[in-house]
C-alpha cells in the first residue's frame, strides 16, 4: 500500500509538473497576443469581440469545475451517482463550450476574419484555439474515465487517482479560460 501511495504521488508530481510547462506555453502565447493586438491594419478587437459570446461561453465552462466537483465528492464517498451525473455533466458542459467557440470562430471567417488576416487574428487563434484543443482532449479524456469506470476492471484507489489527476487537467484549463477572459476579451469588451 505504501508503494501505490509513493507511486501515485509520483504520479502526481509528474504531471503537476506537465501542468507547469503547459502554463509557460500559454504565458508566452499570452505576452504574443498582448504585444500584437490591436494589429496596425485590419479588424481590431473591439470590432469583433461581442460581449455575449464570452459571457455564455464563459458560463458554461466554469460551471463545470462545479459540476466536476460533485464527481469528487461522488468519488470520497464510493457514490457511484455522484461520480457519474458529474463527469456526464462535465462532459456535457465542455461539449457546449466547444460548440460555442466553433461557433465564435466560424463567424469570425466568414466575416473575413481569419487566421491570416493580421497578426491580432493569429495570436487569437493560437491562443483562444489552443484552449479548446485542450478542452477538447478533456472532454476525451472524460469518456475514457467514465468507461473504466462502468467497467470498473481497475482497483477503485487506482481509478480515483486517474480521476484526480484528470481534476487537475480540467481546473487547470477552466483557469487558463479566466484569463482569457481577463487578458483577451474584457480589455475590449469595457
Amino acid at each position: 500500500m505504501n508503494e501505490q501511495m509513493t507511486l501515485f504521488a509520483d504520479k502526481r508530481a509528474g504531471f503537476l509538473l506537465y501542468l507547469f510547462v503547459e502554463s509557460i506555453m500559454f504565458a508566452t502565447l499570452f505576452a504574443t497576443y498582448l504585444i500584437f493586438t490591436p494589429a496596425p491594419s485590419g479588424p481590431k478587437p473591439t470590432d469583433i469581440f461581442e460581449a455575449k459570446s464570452v459571457i455564455l461561453s464563459s458560463v458554461f465552462l466554469l460551471s463545470s469545475s462545479g459540476t466536476l466537483i460533485l464527481a469528487e465528492k461522488g468519488l470520497k464517498s464510493h457514490q457511484s451517482l455522484k461520480i457519474l451525473i458529474g463527469l456526464g455533466t462535465t462532459f456535457l458542459l465542455g461539449l457546449v463550450f466547444l460548440g460555442l467557440e466553433i461557433h465564435e470562430f466560424y463567424k469570425y471567417v466568414q466575416e473575413g476574419n481569419g487566421l491570416t488576416v493580421n497578426v491580432f487574428m493569429s495570436a487569437f487563434y493560437v491562443l483562444v484555439g489552443l484552449h479548446a484543443a485542450h478542452v477538447t482532449f478533456g472532454c476525451c479524456w472524460m469518456i475514457l474515465l467514465s468507461v473504466q469506470y462502468k467497467m470498473m476492471n481497475l482497483p477503485y484507489q487506482l481509478y480515483t487517482e486517474k480521476q484526480r489527476i484528470f481534476q487537475y487537467y480540467w481546473h487547470f484549463v477552466d483557469v487558463i479560460w479566466v484569463f482569457i477572459i481577463i487578458l483577451v476579451y474584457l480589455p475590449y469588451l469595457l
